[in-house]
């Protein structure tokens, strides 16, 4: 009787950028050749059973989507590929710790001369885990701790609770995620919140209260999210010197919304990427569902990245977004955009340009940036093959501008004046991986178009975060 166990020590985590078959998680174990072994490696052979031992509280039906290409397999390298690929996919759904593949062939008295018997063994997570981790934001960063209480009702269902405190934002929220069986990209999540952030360059401090419903599916290359969201929103002035557009701003309200985002992503990393090209739409509808903001806005990210000679590699981005108001009632200076700092036009203050009153940042209803960034090998090539891989040298060309629209004018007025005034910066300096984490940035930046009320911020500046321009 022969044994094939296919095997791989690390679990998948429970979103990658790849789950298809790597050559490095299959097993070459060299196995003894027997006989019956070689003519089912040449042979048509057929899938008779498929068990899954191990299982406590998950529903066995429930996985039977995902291990249901195994039948399919007509020989042994086939019955292996797709093994695999199910365990992969097993693993992706978050509720084993373990998961491990045995092929053999068919016993019994109906067993076929070409049969085989798949099995797979698991082990299960504990109906509660804990954890705790530091994240880092843009340009901030925060204590983590969780409980999650995975497989709640033997379907991949996954409940969890989050506290988070940063240096800029405090929060804490509940929710529950549920996949559609065999298509856990199609999944549904929700989700109920508190978060309170100190946004200092406005002289601003927000608390919001909200509960949200998520829809994610994909299509074709793409991956599309559709939201509605409800917050309760309170303002506050940061600091008695808060300028009295900022007081005017203070106060609750309520913003009920339907926003629909589309990613399209090829990139072989979110961090530091060395090929591929990113895509990303959002819209966002307030008003029409309830609530007193009324708005409709728009924003997009594309990057594109090229790998050239010696191991270097040329990236270009552009951002841009319009905020359009509904009605007679002027946007809230929570829903505008903001621009400047380590993370967007180097060289500049975070969020420190733009329309500004009495040196509070107020925010803009129209903003476009675009970045040309050239990423190098260190000098000499210190610590190549190891720990000096994760650093890069950073020559970059950064522009942009933010402003408010007069909408009565016509779109030709609309970007002469987007192009009137243009900040950009250049300068060189040294990025640091942190894994598929964030990334690290040390800067020597030359600020240039700097307009009145603008702060810079000329000379080393120090970026942390995981959406750079």
């Amino acid at each position: 009787m022969g044994t094939v166990h296919a095997r791989s020590l690390d679990p998948l985590p429970m979103h990658g950028p790849e789950f298809g078959i790597q050559a490095d998680d299959i097993d070459t174990t060299v196995i003894e050749q027997e006989p019956k072994q070689e003519v089912l490696e040449n042979k048509h052979v057929v899938v008779q059973r498929v068990h899954i031992d191990g299982l406590g509280r998950t529903n066995e039906e429930f996985l039977t989507y995902e291990i249901a290409d195994v039948f399919r397999a007509r020989n042994l390298i086939d019955v292996m590929r797709k093994s695999h690929e199910a365990r992969q996919k097993l693993l992706r759904l978050g509720i084993f710790r373990k998961v491990e593949v045995v092929i053999d062939t068919s016993q019994g008295e109906d067993a076929l001369p070409n049969g085989l018997d798949v099995t797979f063994e698991v082990t299960e997570l504990r109906r509660m885990t804990g954890s705790y981790n530091t994240m880092v934001g843009n340009n901030e960063g925060s204590m983590v701790l969780g409980l999650k209480l995975p497989n709640v009702f033997g379907r991949a269902e996954k409940l969890t609770f989050q506290f988070s405190y940063g240096t800029k934002e405090t929060s804490y929220g509940l929710s529950f995620f549920k996949p559609q069986p065999g298509h856990f990209e199609r999944n549904v999540s929700i989700n109920v919140y508190k978060v309170t952030g100190q946004f200092p360059w406005s002289s601003l401090r927000e608390t919001d209260r909200g509960v949200s419903a998520e829809f994610s599916f994909p299509v074709w290359k793409t991956s599309q999210t559709l939201k509605w969201e409800g917050v309760w929103r309170e303002l506050g002035c940061l600091a008695r010197t808060a300028s009295f557009a900022v007081r005017e701003e203070s106060g609750h309200s309520l913003k009920s919304s339907l926003s629909h985002a589309m990613v399209i992503d090829t990139r072989n990393s979110s961090i530091l990427p060395k090929k591929g090209g990113l895509l990303k739409i959002h819209q966002e509808l307030a008003g029409y569902t309830g609530g007193d903001a009324s708005f409709l806005k728009e924003d997009f990210e594309i990057q594109l990245n090229r790998s050239l000679f010696w191991d270097s590699v040329l990236s270009a981005s552009l951002w841009g977004g319009l905020l359009l108001p509904i009605g007679d009632k002027p946007t809230s200076i929570a829903d505008r955009f903001y621009l400047g700092g380590p993370t967007s036009i180097r060289g500049f203050s975070m969020y420190s340009m733009g329309p500004q009153s009495e040196g509070d940042y107020l925010g803009g209803e129209a903003y476009w940036a675009g970045g040309l960034h050239l990423y190098t090998p260190l000098p000499f090539r210190p610590g190549r093959g190891g720990f000096g891989d994760l650093f890069r040298t950073h020559f970059f060309l950064n522009a942009g501008n933010l402003c408010n629209l007069n909408y009565g004018e016509g779109p030709q007025a609309h970007l002469k004046k987007l192009a009137e005034c243009i900040r950009w910066s250049y300068g060189l300096g040294i990025v640091l991986r942190l894994g598929n984490i964030a990334r690290l940035e040390l800067n020597y930046c030359i600020p240039m178009g700097v307009q009145s009320g603008d702060r810079i911020c000329d000379g080393v500046q120090f970026g942390a975060g995981i959406r750079f321009l």
